[in-house]
């Protein structure tokens, strides 16, 4: 099973990637997000933390030519639950479960992104929390041609993660032109036990130089509730 850092590594573009995962003493859930990116435009990005999630924001405005599909939330947390994307589904998912509805009924109401040639797949995941664990739901949604015509949904329910692994879903198998979509079930990776800090530090050194952009991660205790979060991002 590769380490965290090592599976982010593995290839040169993973594009963007979610883990989820708890670490090896059990005592905290693991969570983990980033963005890549080829052009000015994906690279011109940071992370900033607000209202308990957080948010993409042009670094330098002036360089932004289309806010579409790179200015979003990719976390957000209401009641026990905290929701990771790549998208604006973050927001589609967050109004159909306070409404009492599920994750998987929430991305049935979307589909990958409108970006021909790459049709780039929307990868989610929600974190429930209760009882000193939590559950995890993750889905993929991409496109089941080279040409658009028609959405895949795949989604996985893990009802308990076991200590010390974690599951990384990201939206591409590596780089090409057009991009290769991910395939498969989430990847399988070692988690450890270090802090917020350690676990963003290794991660950040493991993603490619070039094309890395921002990342967060988050460590919460399940049994006080107690998290930390680290953000960091190549434009500061």
């Amino acid at each position: 099973m590769n380490t965290m850092a090592q599976a982010v590594g593995a290839t040169t573009y993973p594009g963007r990637g979610i883990i989820v995962g708890k670490s090896e003493d059990g005592e905290k859930a693991v969570l983990a997000y980033f963005i890549m990116g080829r052009s000015v435009n994906s690279r011109n990005r940071v992370f900033v933390e607000d209202h308990g999630g957080i948010r993409t924001e042009a670094f330098d405005p002036s360089q932004m030519v289309d806010p579409s599909l790179i200015i979003y939330w990719p976390v957000r947390e209401t009641d026990d639950k905290l929701i990771v994307t790549n998208g604006d589904q973050t927001d589609t998912i967050y109004d159909f479960v306070r409404n009492g509805a599920s994750f998987i009924k929430a991305l049935r109401t979307r589909e990958f992104e409108p970006d021909a040639p790459n049709f780039t797949p929307r990868v989610s995941a929600m974190a429930t929390f209760g009882e000193g664990d939590f559950r995890l739901d993750m889905g993929i949604l991409r496109a089941g041609d080279a040409e658009g015509s028609c959405c895949h949904r795949v989604f996985w329910e893990y009802e308990k993660v076991a200590a010390g692994t974690g599951y990384f879903l990201h939206t591409y198998q590596c780089d090409g032109n057009p991009i290769p979509s991910f395939t498969g079930d989430p990847e399988t990776v070692a988690v450890g036990n270090g802090s917020a800090q350690e676990i963003a530090d290794a991660l950040w050194d493991g993603l490619n130089a070039d094309n890395r952009v921002s990342l967060w991660v988050m460590t919460r205790d399940l049994k006080t509730g107690a998290s930390d979060a680290v953000i960091i991002n190549r434009n500061v």
